[in-house]
C-alpha cells in the first residue's frame, strides 16, 4: 500500500496520565475549588460542595451519552434553545391518478346492489428515492 490510513481517529490522547487534557482540567478546576473552599467553608459545608463540584467534574470529564460528551450535550442544548429557528414547510406536488371502475350494464346488476369500487389514488414513484439513496450511498 501506498498510504497508511490512521485509526482510532475519534480517540483523544491520554496527555496526563489515565486522562485526556479536558479531562484534566475539569478535574484539576473542580479540585482547586474544593481546595479553596475546604480553608473558607465549615467542614460539613464544604464536604457538602466538594462532593456536588467533583460529581459534577466527574460528569463533564467521563459521562458520554449517546456516544457524546455531556459538554458536547450541554452546548448543543443552549444553541437549540437560544438561537433563532426557522420553520421551513415545503409543499409537496404529487400527481393524482383516479381509477374507476366500468359500470356494467343495467340489466346485470340488481336494483338495491350498486357495485362501484371507490376511487384509488396511485402510489408515488420510488425511483426518486432510490437514485438519492445511491448517490448518497445510504440506506
Amino acid at each position: 500500500m501506498r498510504f497508511t490510513v490512521p485509526q482510532f481517529i475519534e480517540r483523544e490522547a491520554k496527555i496526563f496520565g489515565p486522562f485526556t487534557f479536558k479531562q484534566f482540567v475539569y478535574i484539576g478546576v473542580a479540585s482547586a475549588a474544593c481546595f479553596i473552599l475546604y480553608f473558607s467553608l465549615p467542614f460539613s459545608l464544604f464536604l457538602l460542595a466538594a462532593m456536588v463540584l467533583m460529581g459534577g467534574a466527574a460528569a463533564l470529564g467521563f459521562l458520554k451519552i449517546g456516544g457524546r460528551g455531556l459538554p458536547t450535550i450541554i452546548s448543543n442544548v443552549l444553541k437549540f434553545s437560544l438561537m433563532p429557528k426557522m420553520y421551513v414547510w415545503k409543499k409537496k406536488q404529487d400527481v393524482v391518478t383516479i381509477y374507476q371502475k366500468k359500470q356494467p350494464s343495467s340489466a346485470n346488476t340488481a336494483e338495491g346492489e350498486e357495485d362501484q369500487m371507490p376511487l384509488k389514488i396511485a402510489e408515488k414513484s420510488q425511483l426518486k428515492k432510490l437514485s438519492t439513496q445511491i448517490e448518497t450511498k445510504s440506506k
